[in-house]
């Protein structure tokens, strides 16, 4: 419309006698129409060599052959035209495919929708408001099943030969099978490279969390390229160490200090909880490691007798909980707690609460790889004070890190 002056737009509005929001929509379908058949028309010409009823300048034996009738959807509705056709077939017309139904931006809109977490009742609702389209579920469902090869592509990409830290963890979803609802596991790895990006290594679905599993993502990852981990971050699964060992023995292993203390206040009493965090709260802020086995026995003094369940587990996973003692204060800020997957989890979170239950895994994992693929958009920059932390690496891993350092 903004090829026309004024002038003539005042003109077009009263030969339609527009005077309604609903108005403007019906002549816009009308001009759409006519435009799509005018250059359809053009196009028959093009390919033929000749204008219509112009047999003085045909040239070759091919010639037109009636019209086929077409509803295609417009962004003002359904939208009916009559393609022109060819006796010999060859036509291909560009402005509207052969197989083309559609002319809008609608199945990106679904797609954009679905990545939000928008329901398919919503989607249904908001094309029909919108554009006064009706889309049925099964519709939907086949729009974004056009991204499961892009998710397949995107799962089996290559990954880089060394990532300075990996965080492990996942998160759970009620999923239909075999007509019963189970509870299942998405089982996610956020790499770090040693440019200090962030990425998405994968996500899988799975039976409910268990190590056996991680030892199949660990494998994958592997096989998809990645020789050398430096340190891996991980919740207080058991069997969870074993898995990561068993395909990178020399990988060092952090446990979560949240996990810990959630695990260790689990049975606790009520009117006790403020006093325990607050007594564990020395053990991992300690400046050494020596320093922490000491205000660890000091809580064992305290609160052993009463609670000696928190301390027999601090004691046993003491050698994975004790791991970012060795590095700088930039280091432990980083792989102390798993909150960068953790962060991660709560943009799934914001997208996933309105499905209470997904029909499918694919289902489950095609919104999942479309929140990702949002989330990743923003992850642009580095790794806070990742220039010490490089340094720091490569004092401490130097066989490992600096050959791939560019």
């Amino acid at each position: 419309m903004s090829l026309m002056s004024k002038e003539q737009l005042k003109q077009w509005i009263k030969e339609k006698n527009m005077q309604s929001v609903e108005d403007v929509q019906s002549a816009l379908k009308e001009l759409l129409a006519d435009t799509l058949q005018e250059m359809l028309e053009a196009e028959l010409e093009t390919s033929l060599g000749y204008a219509k009823h112009d047999t003085k300048n045909k040239k070759i034996t091919n010639s037109r052959n009636g019209y086929s009738k077409k509803k295609i959807r417009s962004e003002y509705g359904d939208v009916d035209i009559q393609v022109p056709c060819d006796r010999a077939g060859e036509f291909e017309p560009t402005s509207v495919k052969k197989n083309q139904t559609n002319v809008t931006g609608i199945e990106d809109q679904i797609i954009a929708m679905y990545a939000k977490g928008v329901s398919t009742r919503d989607i249904q609702d908001h094309l029909q408001q919108l554009y006064g389209i009706e889309v049925s579920p099964t519709l939907i469902s086949n729009v974004t099943n056009k991204i499961v090869p892009l998710i397949k592509e995107w799962q089996n990409r290559p990954l880089q030969a060394v990532y300075a830290v990996v965080f492990l963890d996942a998160i759970h979803f009620k999923v239909k099978q075999d007509g019963a609802i189970v509870n299942k596991a998405a089982y996610m790895a956020i790499g770090i490279d040693l440019e200090g990006h962030k990425d998405v290594l994968g996500i899988w679905i799975g039976e409910n969390e268990s190590a056996k599993f991680w030892l199949h993502v660990v494998n994958e990852l592997k096989n998809r390229g990645v020789q050398d981990i430096l340190i891996t971050c991980v919740d207080n699964l058991r069997g969870f160490s074993e898995a990561i060992s068993a395909c990178y023995p020399i990988t060092e292993i952090q446990k979560c200090i949240i996990h810990q203390i959630r695990n260790s206040i689990k049975y606790v009493s009520y009117k006790d909880i403020k006093k325990i965090t607050s007594a564990l709260q020395p053990i991992y802020k300690a400046a050494t490691e020596e320093a922490a086995l000491e205000e660890l026995n000091q809580f064992e003094q305290t609160w052993g007798q009463k609670y000696p369940l928190i301390v027999r587990s601090w004691r046993t996973n003491w050698a994975e909980i004790s791991t970012f003692f060795k590095y700088s204060p930039e280091i432990r800020k980083l792989i102390y707690t798993t909150n960068v997957i953790e962060s991660y989890h709560r943009q799934l979170r914001k997208v996933t609460k309105g499905k209470a239950i997904f029909p499918t895994d694919e289902a489950l994992l095609k919104m999942l790889y479309l929140a990702t693929m949002d989330v990743l958009r923003k992850w642009t920059g580095r790794v806070q004070n990742w220039g010490q932390i490089l340094l720091q690496l490569s004092v401490q891993f130097p066989e490992r890190v600096q050959p791939y350092l560019r």
